[in-house]
């Protein structure tokens, strides 16, 4: 592609998406932050399932402090020159930190997905759980339970989100462009330059490999549930294992629904772009954008999962606004446990 002016947003460009990111913003920052909140006065902080939502509350709240940025850029991008301050800015914060700080997100929520599905499976006794502790796989397994291991994983993928954020700020900020890119809203900031694809391929990669593992995951457990139905161990605990596999499935539904159909158009896109096609050039683009909107709706409706499937954080929000005693939120009902 060697002519910006091909590329000519619509008013789903201008308008409605400015529109849906100005709403997100304030309910994924506000929600974020009342989760944040209570976690850090209520929640065991050093159980492992905490440590995890603690983490993906994190990078909830920079995916969500990009809305701003992108809500701008879809507005005004293709008025502002290319080389100036706010489209730098719109770039860095809001195209790059979102999409690193997404990808944050679904690598913590696929290991919230084996960390339940080890415990469920260790409370039921090694009898029970032919994959605990002695197998490759159960070790594996077993690791996602310890509270240290979250910590480290976490340190480690925030470790790697900072070299790449590093590394990706300083790349852009020394690249020189002719006049054939004037506005902000061009192909090399929607598409990017080789090292991007790349990344974007591997990105996708990443994200198929934890769909398949949280996939993986359900499927397994309602496989090992069936096996010992009639066992005695999930009689008393009945309830406890049906609530784990709902969480499981929601977590698989948000990354099939927000996320999937992001990760399933963007090989498609870069193939596509491939040719020189003015009308399909837009259209791809207006796709992208739209599906990236769906892919960051998540981090403004986590709370609102969170309130649904956490009976702890349900009950901490209820004492915020009544005259709840101890007794009131005792943390045995947790669904984590």
């Amino acid at each position: 592609m060697n002519n910006s002016s091909c590329l000519q947003p619509s008013p789903a460009t201008t308008v409605a998406l400015p529109i849906l990111y100005s709403c997100l913003f304030p309910a994924g920052i506000f929600g974020n932050i009342l989760s944040a909140w209570i976690f850090s006065r209520q929640a065991p902080t050093r159980r492992t399932q905490y440590i995890y939502l603690a983490n993906l509350v994190t990078a909830n709240l920079l995916v969500c402090s990009t809305m701003p940025f992108l809500a701008a850029y879809f507005a005004e991008g293709h008025r502002w020159p290319y080389e100036s301050a706010a489209c730098r800015v719109a770039h860095h914060l809001g195209t790059l930190v979102m999409h690193v700080s997404m990808y944050v997100t679904i690598t913590i929520l696929c290991s919230i997905a084996l960390s339940q599905y080890a415990t469920l499976k260790k409370n039921c006794g090694p009898q029970d759980s032919p994959a605990l502790p002695g197998t490759l796989h159960g070790r594996l397994l077993h690791v996602f339970r310890r509270p240290k291991f979250a910590k480290y994983l976490c340190l480690v993928i925030w470790l790697i989100v900072l070299c790449i954020t590093a590394t990706a700020i300083p790349y852009n900020v020394q690249e020189r462009v002719s006049g054939e890119f004037p506005t902000c809203y061009n192909i090399k900031v929607e598409a990017g330059e080789r090292p991007a694809m790349i990344a974007a391929y591997l990105a996708t990669v990443c994200f198929f490999l934890s769909f398949m593992t949280v996939l993986w995951s359900y499927y397994s457990l309602t496989r090992h549930l069936s096996r010992i139905q009639k066992n005695t161990c999930i009689g008393e605990k009945h309830l406890i294992y049906r609530t784990v596999k709902r969480n499981i499935l929601v977590i698989q539904m948000i990354l099939t629904v927000c996320f999937l159909p992001y990760h399933i158009f963007r090989p498609i896109f870069y193939v596509l772009l491939t040719e020189y096609d003015c009308p399909r050039l837009n259209y791809l683009v207006e796709i992208k954008n739209v599906l990236t909107c769906l892919a960051a709706t998540k981090s403004s409706l986590d709370p609102v999962i969170t309130l649904l499937l956490d009976k702890t954080f349900k009950k901490s929000l209820y004492g915020l606004f009544t005259k709840s005693t101890p007794e009131h939120q005792k943390r045995n009902d947790d669904i984590f446990t």
